[in-house]
């Protein structure tokens, strides 16, 4: 029989309510990505122009990335303020607040005067709405994932939890789908000019439709049970207990192990994800490849509705073999692609260009998918916010930040795209090992995972007794 203190299975959520969470974060987590990935796209393709002038267009296109870079490193901050600030007061008020804080940052890129206008002002002024852009997504993944984890299905958790996922390839497919259709109804210069604002300034739209609805959802039932027990040890205790205070200490101090797992299971998704979908943009319209700009993009936007479509499939098989294989399998997939990839981008024609972006992206599905499900079951409750996301931000900055910014570099370099495959092959390897030696969560109870290197209430008590007994022979 459990007591006060031990931890309970929350109340299950009725599957009307469950919908309406996952759409919640489903419609959330694609706004905030399309923001991002918006940034991603407009660095590839014009950002080299407006912001960064220079005689060499890859030096251009360098820096550009560069600014993209910026978003990532602000990440990891986010997800230290935010994960600090979910885990004490709960997942509803940050998500909200981070969806405003995206919004409001990609409105105002969309309004920025250019390189022509204010001259060195304007990179500046993009990098510094770049690293709001970063601080907001920091703090979004980790509670948006939470809010669905900790409301389903244990069963199921997997293929709920991977909805919020798919708002990844959903903003990215909302983003190419966007450019794609202003640079082919717009001139060149119409859509250097003033076409490539237009999708920045619909991200306001965007934002007040996903504020509504996150405004309407339930705060995670685990974490209110967490939270009220939390409460009742504070008021025995009669003091307030520090690691409840500070959540990001008790994860390093408890979880430092599954923080440094997270980590490594994002290397290769992160750096797979920008290689196949932001440095493809540079590359197949490269003159190493010649295809046109619209050509890549419609190849990324047809690879990102397959990508969405697999992403709950192999959540759903994770249900059922377990976190780990599936992501073992994605991790080896992205690795034996890296090669072919560029090969049949090479060819020059757009089935082959397709075939390459869409494999490689049903294979970084297979990491993607479980990913939520796998960090939330990592985590106690009132640690989990801020494990999650130091765990999966800290990595992009390795990963995802420098990927596009590498991959372009060694192009420069080399004029082939063989380091580029073997960068991505590395970060596999690296992937394989750390995914290899967690340990499987599938069957873990959300409002039972405890801190794996907390004091056993027993050895608690003892440890509690002989402190009386010391202080009472002084």
């Amino acid at each position: 029989m459990p007591t006060p203190d031990s931890p309970a299975s929350a109340p299950p959520t009725s599957p009307g309510s469950l919908r309406r969470i996952v759409a919640a974060s489903l419609i959330g987590t694609t706004i905030e990505w399309y923001d991002f990935f918006l940034y991603g796209s407009a660095a590839a393709l014009v950002f080299n122009k407006l912001f960064f002038l220079d005689s060499d267009p890859l030096v251009g296109t360098l820096l550009s990335f560069l600014t993209y870079a910026v978003g990532f490193a602000a990440r990891p901050v986010g997800a230290l303020v935010f994960g600090h600030y979910g885990d004490r007061l709960g997942r509803k008020k940050l998500l909200i607040l981070s969806l405003l804080m995206m919004g409001g940052a990609t409105c105002a890129i969309g309004l920025l005067p250019t390189h022509a206008t204010v001259g060195s002002a304007a990179p500046v002024l993009l990098t510094a709405l770049r690293l709001i852009q970063g601080f907001a997504l920091g703090g979004e993944w980790g509670g948006a994932v939470l809010l669905v984890s900790e409301h389903g299905d244990a069963r199921r958790r997997g293929f709920w939890a991977s909805w919020p996922q798919t708002g990844a390839p959903a903003g990215q497919l909302l983003a190419t789908g966007v450019l794609s259709a202003l640079t082919a109804t717009l001139s060149d210069d119409a859509f250097e000019s003033w076409g490539w604002r237009v999708p920045f300034l619909l991200s306001g739209v965007l934002v007040l439709v996903g504020l509504w609805i996150r405004l309407s959802v339930d705060e995670s039932p685990v974490f209110k049970a967490a939270l009220a027990r939390a409460e009742a040890r504070k008021a025995a205790a009669g003091a307030e207990d520090t690691a409840e205070k500070m959540p990001l200490v008790a994860v390093l101090r408890h979880h430092w192990r599954d923080v440094l797992i997270a980590m490594g299971a994002r290397m290769a998704e992160n750096i797979s994800y920008y290689v196949i979908t932001a440095f493809v943009l540079v590359y197949a319209t490269s003159d190493h490849v010649g295809l046109g700009k619209q050509t890549a993009l419609n190849a990324v936007l047809i690879a990102s509705a397959v990508h969405f479509a697999v992403i709950p499939a192999w959540g759903a098989l994770s249900d059922r073999i377990g976190r780990r294989p599936v992501y073992l399998l994605g991790a080896v997939g992205v690795g034996a692609w890296a090669f072919p990839f560029f090969l049949l981008i090479d060819t020059k024609g757009f089935p082959a260009l397709l075939l390459a972006v869409t494999v490689g992206l049903i294979f970084h599905g297979a990491m993607y998918a479980p990913q939520a499900a796998f960090f939330s079951e990592m985590f106690a409750t009132r640690m989990r916010y801020s494990g999650a996301s130091i765990g999966a931000q800290f990595a992009s900055v390795a990963a995802g930040a420098p990927a596009p910014l590498i991959a372009t570099a060694l192009l420069a370099d080399y004029d082939s795209a063989t380091p580029i495959a073997l960068y991505v092959i590395a970060a596999a390897l690296l992937t394989l090992v750390a995914v290899g030696v967690a340990k499987e969560t599938r069957d873990r109870d959300l409002a039972a995972v405890e801190p794996t290197s907390a004091p056993s209430p027993r050895s608690a008590a003892e440890s509690a007794e002989r402190t009386a007994r010391s202080a009472s022979a002084q």
